[in-house]
């Protein structure tokens, strides 16, 4: 556990809607932030605007090689990361490019993984630290048109157990923050695509409010959404041949493929 108000936190896509909000709470609560994202323009007007003192920035754009250590080392002693960053990953695998392919990866998976590996040995040293993970309900059950964001949020997923395995005892500790569909912000709403009826959604306001629990506490994973996705999503990783039953289904497969098409330009 991490007491957050005066610690120096850097959060990864801290200019979307899902990392405004994060980023607020955050600084409501003490915490000096290095915010990161890929609009220098953006990411200062972001600063300007939060409470508090003492925030800085770091424009960079993780879908590029090398970005995630330049950060690291750029970000210098970090007590919490928050590694927000993802990259819409909808579409048909063959309807995607190499490229498209290798920058999901490396925002969503890769960024992550390294982040934690280029700042854990300072937190270690110093004798305290968190790592958030902003996973989501997708790392435990499969979805149409999502093969590659499913692929990314179940490695995160299982990046965040084991790591929180082999730091069990240490002073530096793991959470794995896991939202359902997010109003207001998050895929659906940047899609402009709504989310699939009968499953209710959850508010950024509540995934910014659970990442300040991570950093104090000791849980390896945080759901965030209503009790029929949370269900439903159990169901997906114990049963995956009754999620692909439903999700087959018409309203399944017409919610996916809106999303897919209004996120095309944002891959």
């Amino acid at each position: 556990m991490v007491e957050i108000a005066g610690k120096k936190v850097l959060l990864t896509g801290a200019t979307g809607g899902l990392g405004r909000t994060i980023a607020s709470t955050l600084a409501g609560s003490g915490a000096k932030l290095i915010l990161s994202a890929r609009s220098a323009e953006a990411l200062e007007e972001l600063s300007a605007s939060l409470p508090g003192s003492g925030h800085t920035f770091l424009r960079a754009d993780l879908g590029s090689p090398g970005a995630a250590l330049e950060m690291a080392e750029a970000a210098g002693d970090v007590d919490i990361l928050v590694a927000n960053a993802a990259l819409p990953s909808t579409g048909r695998i063959t309807e995607l490019t190499d490229d498209q392919v290798a920058r999901m990866l490396r925002i969503n998976l890769e960024a992550p993984i390294l982040l934690a590996q280029a700042l854990l040995p300072g937190m270690l040293e110093r004798g305290r630290g968190k790592l958030v993970l902003i996973g989501s309900l997708a790392g435990k059950a499969g979805s149409p048109r999502s093969s590659i964001y499913n692929a990314t949020k179940f490695g995160l997923r299982g990046f965040a157990f084991g790591l929180a395995a082999d730091l069990e005892g240490s002073p530096v500790g793991v959470t794995l923050v896991a939202p359902g569909f997010v109003r207001e912000a998050g895929m659906f709403a940047d899609s402009g695509a709504d989310a699939p009826p009968g499953l209710g959604t959850t508010t950024p306001e509540k995934v910014a409010a659970a990442v300040l629990k991570a950093v104090d506490s000791n849980r390896v994973e945080i759901a965030v959404a209503p009790i029929v996705q949370r269900t439903m999503a159990h169901v997906g990783l114990m049963s995956p041949h009754i999620s692909h039953r439903v999700q087959s289904g018409s309203a399944g497969q017409n919610a996916a493929d809106s999303l897919a098409q209004g996120q095309t330009d944002k891959r």
